[in-house]
């Protein structure tokens, strides 16, 4: 066998077991070597692969692309989760869904991510990435985090908060929609900031564009200091002095699509939300015109 399709799942789990037991016998019956990825792997480790499976809710796709983003592999998930929201496919439809993922049977849909970096008082720098958001929090529970959010080079405000939510389109019904963020559709090129459970009167979500670098400074004076999530997966330490400052990258992590479903379509069914009723936009009667012979009257 010479194509390789990576297969991550979510490990423990009776449904999961038996689901990477189907996706590895569909993947060989169409010539594909299936290649499991370990809990810990990192994608220096495993052979070149041209197409990826993963089994699981979001947070196993969030897992599975820390693996194949920065490459050309199209990312195909099936849902073994509650909302699922990043996944393409349900537990029902696993062998369709993996025939037409080997067959070449799908779209690409490109997802933007962010770029992170933390810049230390002391000068020294981290940095990371984040498909859904990074999440700036407060160390200590019981304190408060005093920021100040500065965009495209400009202060804007500073208040008190329990943190600050900085998101793509795609995670913007992840944690910035439980924090009170918009719902932004994924074809919206910006990034989103939710701060959370901030005590200011000017602390609403913003939407801003894709070139816009969007910034926070944890001020000396603050209470506590802070830790930034990046899908909850990746952290990076934020003390007091430090500086988060995040941009669109220029690296996207790639979707594989099977039906083209409107992300409308999506919101319903992910969130079960009550459309009894729709009728839809009536269609417009026809419209006539007079005969020549009339208009010349």
């Amino acid at each position: 066998m010479s194509r390789r399709a990576l297969v991550v799942t979510h490990g423990g789990r009776e449904e999961a077991v038996h689901a990477t037991l189907d996706v590895v016998r569909e993947l060989e019956r169409a010539g594909v070597e299936p290649v499991l990825a370990a809990e810990d792997a990192v994608a220096a480790d495993l052979p070149a692969f041209e197409l990826a499976v993963v089994l699981g809710g979001d947070g196993t796709i969030l897992r599975a692309a820390e693996l194949t983003r920065g490459t050309s592999v199209p990312l195909l998930g099936v849902n073994l989760g509650h909302v699922g929201f990043l996944a393409e496919s349900e537990r029902d439809d696993i062998g369709e869904a993996v025939r037409r993922l080997t067959a070449g049977e799908f779209e690409i849909e490109e997802r933007g991510t962010l770029d992170v970096r933390v810049i230390r008082p002391d000068g020294g720098v981290g940095t990371g990435w984040a498909l859904n958001e990074a999440a700036l929090e407060k160390v200590n529970r019981s304190r408060m985090l005093e920021v100040l959010l500065e965009v495209d080079g400009h202060p804007l405000s500073s208040f008190g908060c329990d943190g600050i939510v900085f998101a793509t389109a795609t995670g913007s019904t992840a944690h910035a929609f439980s924090a009170g963020g918009p719902v932004v559709w994924p074809d919206v090129d910006g990034m989103i900031l939710v701060p959370l459970s901030a005590h200011a009167l000017f602390a609403r979500p913003l939407v801003v564009g894709p070139r816009s670098r969007l910034a926070v400074e944890v001020l000396e004076r603050s209470p506590a200091a802070g830790l930034v999530t990046m899908d909850g997966r990746r952290r990076l330490e934020v003390p007091h002095g430090a500086r988060v400052e995040v941009t669109r990258s220029d690296v996207p992590v790639r979707l594989a699509r099977l039906t083209p479903a409107p992300f409308t379509t999506r919101l319903v069914h992910k969130f079960g939300l009550p459309v009894d009723g729709w009728r839809g936009r009536p269609s417009a009667p026809r419209p006539t015109f007079p005969d020549s012979s009339e208009a010349a009257r």
